[in-house]
Parts: C-alpha cells; structure tokens; sequence
C-alpha cells in the first residue's frame, strides 16, 4: 500500500464520548490508530478539538457564561492538559508529538502561511505528529478559523494532503436527520456538493463543539476544491481510520473535483477574500471554461473596500461564488473601470498594472 499523507479531525464530541469530560480510553484508541498508520508509513497529522471541555473539566466545570475572555481562559487551561494527555498517549508507542497553534492570519498571510507549512513538513519528515488546534487563546473574531472542521481542511490544502478524515459523532451525512427520521440512509459517496447536499446538513448537530455538519460539508467543499479526498465517519467505529486506509467503505466520501493545484492557487483557497467582484454572465463563462484573465469590462458591480494585491472573490450574475484572485487595481480604481475596455484604463486612470484587473496566474475557479 502507498504511503499517504492523512489529515485527522478529531471533534470535542470524539475526544469526551459525549460526556462532559475527556474520554481516555477514547483517545487512546484513536492514537493506537494513528500509530498504526505511522508503522505502515502514511504520514498522518492531527487537528483536534477539545481545549475548552479539557479546561471545563479541570476547574470543575465553572458556571463561566458565554463571554469570549471565558472562553479564551478555558482554552488557555484546557489547551495544556489536551496536549499532555496526547503526548503521553502518543509515548506508548514511542511516538513524539509537537504542538502547532494556529489562526486564520497565519494562513491568510502569504509569508506566515509558507512558514506554517514549512514548521509542519519539517515535522513530518522528522517522523514527529503534528496536534494542530486554532489558537483560542489569543485569536479575535476577525482572525479565528471558526471551527476546526475548516482548519483541518485549510491544514489538508497546506499540505497537499491525501486524504482528510473528520471523526465526529455521526456516521456521515444521511438522506435525512437519523436522530428524528428512522427512515434515513446513510450517503456513502458525493461526487459534488450541491443545493441538494446542503440541505441534508441542517444546523449544529451537538452542544459541546463548535461545529456540526454544516461547517463539515465547508471542509469537505474546500478539501475537494484543493484536490483532496474528505471521509467524514463516526468516531465511535471500531478501528474507523484502519479500515478506512485498507479502503473499507465507511462514512460518507467526498471525492475531490480538481487535481492537486500549484502552491500558490492553494493559498488563494486559504486567504479570506478582501472584496469581491460582480460580473456578467460572459466574463463568467470565460473565467469558468477558458481559464481567462477577468478584464474590466466584464465586471459589473464592486463590493468592499481593499488594495491591490488583495484577494477577492468573484460571483457570477446569479450570486454564485466562482473564483478567488489576487487583484492588480484598488477598488476604487475598479469602480471606476466597471465596463470599460482594456485599451481605456490608462485614459480613464492615468496609469496602468495591465489589461486584467485578476490575471488568470492570480486565480483559482472553484466551480
């Protein structure tokens, strides 16, 4: 079997068995796996949940409210005690863990995303387990991640991952809610992820994370826009990760729709769009089948205020979110531009950064 690179969620309802507590015997069974797979030689990287239930359960779970200082000194707390408790599962099978702390900015920002990854492939060429987990501690509103179901997918784009598994308390997605309908089927394959699929999500699926099957389809969509295979499964399945690799249907597959994409496309799907750009139903249609540059004139409407050299999304006529890009004008410059042709942006601004307001190198189409 060829060596993969996995990635691993593991979400806080996984990590405490739905208690209100870190669940031992449950994490010792997920680290025996990820040995496993280390001994057959898949280079495997954890995110995990799980900081604030650990920092509940070592203060004997305070009556803290819901203030962001609360929580932020819960994760401070609970963060320690997570990271000791892997490292002395990880210990039993002779393994060395390292701890990466991650927010949305060290991805979003071209040089700290590219130190991110070069801190975790060092790692895994050193046979050490990345635990990644966001940085609760000191991340603001406007820099968290969110969940770590998109983490471990932006993790999973960083590395030009193989595979990413999201263990959860479900076994996948269902044709309907199995927890009220007894009719419900489990999906087993998505070849695409459309209006249909999020429909089947519904909301927040438990009350001890911060994610439920809406922000896993998120992972999932972001996984297969960057060319990776997503398995969301139950992490309550005996051997789940084994059985997986050795190619046992389980949980609900989401099959990638690109290739692995160049470097820095891939940090075009990590970076949070600054603005964004409407255009007309043929600029779309270049950008969706010709692999075109987006021109001034096919833009109709500018959205937010930013700089050149930002990132932007870009929506087709129907709201459709079709492509992120790296933009060569302000949006002052583009609300002037809106409609005009190439051979007129010298007129109209005095100068020129070129024809295309995002050059096609600048872009990534997620359609």
């Amino acid at each position: 079997m060829a060596s993969q690179r996995i990635v691993v969620k593991v979400g806080t309802s996984t990590l405490t068995g739905g208690t209100d507590r870190l669940n031992r015997q449950r994490m010792l069974e997920i680290v025996q796996q990820i040995a496993q797979l280390h001994q057959q030689g898949h280079e495997t990287v954890v995110v995990t949940s799980g900081a604030m239930a650990a920092g509940r359960e070592r203060l004997g779970f305070p009556d803290l409210g819901r203030s962001v200082p609360a929580k932020q000194m819960l994760s401070a707390i609970g963060q320690v005690r997570l990271m000791h408790l892997y490292s002395e599962l990880f210990d039993l099978f002779d393994m060395v863990v390292g701890q990466v702390l991650l927010t949305r900015d060290d991805l979003a920002d071209r040089p700290r995303y590219l130190n991110a990854r070069d801190t975790l492939l060092t790692l895994i060429e050193r046979r050490i387990v990345p635990i990644i987990n966001e940085n609760d501690t000191t991340a603001t509103h406007e820099i968290r991640v969110g969940d770590n179901d998109n983490l471990s997918a932006l993790v999973a784009n960083l590395l030009e991952a193989n595979l990413l598994i999201i263990l959860t308390d479900q076994p996948g997605l269902f044709t309907a809610d199995p927890r009220r309908d007894q009719g419900a089927r489990l999906i087993p394959q998505i070849t695409r992820i459309d209006d249909e699929t999020w429909a089947l999500a519904g909301g927040a699926g438990s009350d001890v994370g911060t994610g439920g099957m809406v922000t896993k389809l998120q992972a999932a969509q972001l996984a297969a826009r960057s060319g990776v295979t997503t398995i969301i499964a139950s992490g309550k399945e005996p051997d789940a990760l084994c059985r997986i690799i050795r190619g046992e249907s389980l949980g609900t597959r989401f099959e990638p729709v690109a290739t692995h994409l160049e470097s820095r496309k891939r940090w075009l799907l990590a970076d949070k769009p600054r603005g964004a750009l409407r255009v007309d139903a043929g600029a779309a249609r270049k950008l969706l089948n010709g692999g075109a540059s987006l021109l001034p004139v096919g833009i109709t409407a500018v959205e937010g205020s930013f700089d050149r050299g930002e990132t932007l999304a870009v929506f087709d006529p129907n709201g459709r979110e079709i492509a992120h890009g790296v933009t060569s004008y302000s949006s002052a410059d583009i609300a002037r531009l809106c409609g005009v042709k190439s051979s007129r942006i010298v007129e109209i601004l005095g100068y020129s950064y070129g024809d295309a307001v995002i050059h096609r190198n600048n872009m990534v189409v997620l359609v």
